[in-house]
């Protein structure tokens, strides 16, 4: 077996699990994921048979119908999947994330209304903080919720870029609510917000407008979601008490660090793949390019840079297992991934020369893809304020 993105101390179901996941991508994503990318396309087939796999309900316990499995193994899962296609990942990255919250922060009644359901596939999630006007500023967050007399709330703003924002049933939305206190981020509620998949009004006072058209990551859609006087119950503030959406949204964030972080190294891993492929195949000056030093001394470099991004990665999801804060092992593996595979991917295209420029080749998708590790989860610069700040903490002088 190839010596690349191997992992320690792996259980038994475990490695049944990345096998089975494995052998998936290998037969039913790869072979199709060129055609359906550049048809920009839904991989409605590759989705049932994730489902039929049991990886919506991956992470989800067993008493909820799930596999009850680490935020470890989904992050491996998903670089098995990204590996393929990207894209394929996006599909679950969101709905896990619903999951988890619920997991951590919904009440007993909240689990056992969506979690059941989200372990099949049946009710599908989405995960909604950002806006037009806003990037990594979440204090900033203008869509509000407002409460009524009967204690129920009517909320209305405008959310952007919800991936599965036209197939999910069911949304959670940052708003801001007014609970009296000081501090912004005690002023933020987390709702679940119930809808219809598809495009236009999708329930009272949602409005999901269309598609937006995007370099990459494309087949799962990227949409905006329109709030007008939204009407929810109680109910459906998550973990049943209002002001605590900024925190419950940055557990969350965590732990789509580490997705986005398995996303690259499945894309890193991919593109050494093919590059390492073509410089044995490729040949000039009579004999194969890999045998060439530049391209060997490049080949070697990526793959280190890929084991070092996936070591990295399988940490920070080990310590989010433990339960332990880890926003900064979250930001190192999430940075130190999207720039090694930007890095990797595009020594696969220059190895590939003029061939990685045409879209017969594999390497284009993935030079189109891998730009969106750069500003997922935070850019590089926002990971380096968090680490920075983090490390000022914990090496102040006294």
């Amino acid at each position: 077996m190839p010596r690349l993105c191997q992992t320690d101390g792996l259980s038994e179901d475990q490695t049944e699990i990345l096998k089975a996941v494995r052998q998936f991508v290998d037969e039913q994503i790869i072979p199709v994921a060129q055609e359906l990318e550049h048809a920009d396309e839904y991989p409605t087939e590759i989705i049932e048979g994730l489902k039929e796999l049991g990886v919506f309900g991956l992470t989800i316990p067993e008493e909820f119908g799930g596999l009850g499995e680490s935020l470890l193994t989904y992050a491996l899962v998903v670089e098995e999947i990204a590996r393929g296609w990207m894209s394929v990942s996006g599909v679950i990255n969101t709905h896990f994330i619903v999951a988890y919250m619920l997991i951590q922060h919904g009440t007993d009644e909240q689990k056992r209304k969506y979690l059941p359901r989200m372990a099949t596939g049946e009710v599908r999630g989405a995960f909604s903080m950002s806006e037009p006007g806003l990037g990594s500023d979440v204090s900033a967050v203008s869509t509000k919720a407002t409460r009524a007399d009967d204690g129920s709330y009517s909320i209305t703003g405008q959310k952007m870029w919800l991936t599965n924002g036209a197939t999910s049933t069911l949304v959670a939305v940052l708003t801001k609510t007014d609970e009296g206190a000081e501090s912004v981020y005690k002023n933020m509620t987390t709702f679940l917000v119930e809808k219809e998949a598809g495009f236009g009004e999708t329930a009272q006072g949602v409005t999901v407008p269309g598609k937006i058209d995007k370099m990459g990551y494309k087949g799962v859609e990227t949409t905006e979601l329109i709030l007008e006087g939204h009407q929810i119950s109680a109910d459906q503030v998550l973990g049943g008490e209002p002001g605590k959406g900024f925190f419950q949204m940055m557990d969350g964030v965590e732990v789509g660090r580490v997705n986005v972080a398995a996303r690259a190294c499945g894309l890193a891993w991919r593109g050494f793949e093919l590059a390492i492929a073509y410089a044995q195949q490729r040949k000039t000056f009579g004999k194969a390019i890999a045998e060439h030093q530049a391209v060997l001394f490049r080949l070697a470099e990526m793959a280190t840079k890929v084991e070092v991004a996936h070591t990295m990665m399988v940490k920070a999801a080990r310590l989010k297992d433990t339960g332990q804060r880890m926003d900064v092992e979250a930001g190192m593996a999430k940075m130190v991934a999207s720039e090694y595979a930007n890095e990797v991917v595009e020594d696969a295209f220059r190895i590939h020369g003029g061939y990685g420029y045409s879209k017969e080749y594999e390497i284009e998708r993935l030079m189109r893809e891998v730009k969106f590790m750069l500003i997922g989860e935070g850019t590089s610069d926002i990971q380096k304020m968090i680490i920075g700040r983090s490390l000022l903490k914990d090496y102040q002088l006294r």
